[in-house]
């Protein structure tokens, strides 16, 4: 099989998951900012970290696919 399917099926897969995990923490911290504006400082911070670590997960998946491209 072509290499640039096996690129494109883990892209796919690498970043679905980080991309509906954004937008749950997201939908999340309003609720929860929405409901205690008071602590928005502090949901704020724990999204940003949770956040940044969805993102790691959707970069390792860039790294896979461009081993299995290059390699």
């Amino acid at each position: 099989m072509d290499k640039n399917l096996f690129v494109a099926l883990a892209m796919i897969g690498g970043t679905i998951g980080p991309a509906f995990a954004i937008g749950m923490l997201a939908g999340k911290a309003m609720d929860a900012i929405g409901r205690n504006p008071e602590a928005a400082s502090k949901i704020q911070t724990a999204m940003i970290l949770a956040i940044a670590f969805a993102e790691a997960i959707a970069i390792y998946a860039l790294v896979v696919a461009l081993i299995i491209k290059f390699v």
